[in-house]
């Protein structure tokens, strides 16, 4: 009889799994460890726990592998890389233990793609999650998690059955290092391409324990198995996994404090204008994960009493690098495309896609070997400076704009709005992507209302 020990121990991040026999395996070194066959299939879940399911399905979590950009960027940017390149072949593999793990433990690589609708096509499925029992090592990062599938699942909540399967109580579940084994990566040049979790821990929603769990998978009253005898429960965590995929969630995750230097203003007069650009939402920095491809930028503008609109350029603070967060309608990125795609003659991409020339970008430059800017996130070889949004902290912004002669008289309306783009929109369109994978989203916007006057 083999007697298994669930309880994660979050100090040293392992898990006690068996008294007898080998380990299961974490990170690179689980690589075909796991059949599929060791894992039920997300639809046998759902039979018991109808809701839950219906909210997973909508989630990212259940597209990690079937998403537009999470497909092209695989094939069609990280298999042929790896393929050319050996310091950063492991991403042929590596990139589904996060996105594809049942395929990455099983051993299917590269899986076949999505059309072909292999098990791949599960994401980071039910019984991943709850099969998980701890986290090798000091720090959770690329997907060291410790799997141990069978007919024993991990769940938090003690004193529960099940008719479907055993139930062990595992806390380690509810913890934000169980969110770190993939929002947490080292990429082959040993720098964190992707931090989450350790921006949390760093950060005041970190120091004050708010959990992942709690905005990611808030608690609400119900009965996550209904229709099997389940029990009503007031703190039922809901598998929604809204994040920077959900407008409800970016709605309102940034706020912008406008002050002027003058309410009433002459025709030819100077204007000064500060925006204080705060992340109260997000317990990470903003953007965050992926920060290589998404783009957050604040647009002002000034529309006078005819209806007239005029751009405001930011003033430039002064820091090293800051040329690479306002914005260029000339500046070209991207150009390691050329070397993972053999394209020829190949210039680069616009940097900042359709974000406006002077707007302030929010951002963390990437930079590959030769210190251009990269969407690659495995061929980051150094970082800009950053400036993007730390949690519950504010940047300022200052714009400085002479009115011109002709500016019609009345209100003067100064609009200030913080857009988000998932994917840099000339990356997205050389990619073939959907539309709505860089159409902007508004994150947070204000206004003021000024007085021009000619007396």
């Amino acid at each position: 009889m083999r007697l298994k020990l669930s309880i994660g121990f979050l100090g040293i991040g392992v898990a006690l799994l068996a008294l007898s026999g080998p380990a299961p395996k974490a990170g690179d070194a689980a690589l075909g460890s796991q059949p599929y066959e060791k894992f039920q299939p997300n639809e046998d879940c759902a039979q018991c726990h109808p809701g839950i399911a219906r909210q997973y399905e909508a989630s990212m979590m259940n597209a990690s592998f079937t998403h537009s950009w999470d497909e092209a960027e695989y094939f069609e940017l990280a298999v042929p890389h790896a393929e050319k390149l050996a310091k950063v072949a492991g991403i042929k593999a590596g990139c589904n233990g996060c996105h594809a793990p049942l395929a990455f433990l099983a051993g299917d690589i590269p899986p076949r793609r999505p059309a072909e609708g292999s098990r791949a096509n599960e994401g980071v499925s039910c019984d991943v999650c709850h099969s998980i029992t701890g986290f090798e090592g000091d720090t959770p990062f690329n997907f060291n998690y410790i799997i141990d599938p069978g007919e024993t699942k991990q769940g938090t909540r003690p004193g529960l059955e099940s008719p479907g399967h055993k139930i062990a109580v595992n806390p380690f579940l509810g913890k934000a290092e169980f969110c770190g084994t993939c929002h947490n990566e080292k990429d082959p040049w040993g720098l964190w391409v992707k931090a989450t979790h350790l921006e949390w821990k760093e950060g005041p929603y970190g120091k004050a324990g708010i959990r992942c769990q709690q905005c990611h998978m808030p608690a609400a009253a119900g009965n996550s198995a209904p229709d099997v005898g389940g029990a009503d429960h007031p703190d039922v965590r809901q598998h929604l996994f809204h994040g920077a995929h959900f407008s409800d969630m970016l709605n309102g995750a940034v706020q912008i404090g406008l002050s002027a230097s003058e309410d009433d203003l002459a025709p030819g007069s100077r204007l000064e204008l500060e925006a204080v650009v705060m992340n109260t939402k997000a317990g990470h920095m903003i953007p965050s994960g992926s920060a290589e491809e998404r783009v957050v930028w604040l647009d002002v503008e000034a529309v006078d009493a005819a209806g007239k609109h005029f751009h405001l350029k930011v003033e430039p603070a002064g820091f090293e690098g800051e040329e690479m967060t306002i914005a260029s309608a000339s500046a070209l990125a991207y150009q390691d495309f050329a070397e993972i795609q053999g394209l020829k003659d190949f210039k680069g991409l616009a940097r900042d896609g359709d974000v406006p020339a002077g707007d302030r970008i929010f951002r963390l430059p990437y930079l590959d070997p030769k210190g251009r800017m990269t969407v690659a996130q495995w061929n980051t070889a150094s970082f800009g400076p950053d400036y993007r949004l730390p949690p519950l902290h504010a940047r300022k912004e200052h714009f400085r704009w002479k009115l011109p002669e002709d500016i019609a008289e009345g209100p003067l309306l100064i609009r200030a709005t913080v857009w988000y783009s998932r994917v840099v929109a000339s990356v997205a369109r050389f990619m073939k992507l959907p539309e709505e994978e860089y159409a902007p989203v508004k994150l947070g916007a204000s206004s003021i209302s000024l007085d021009v006057s000619r007396s």
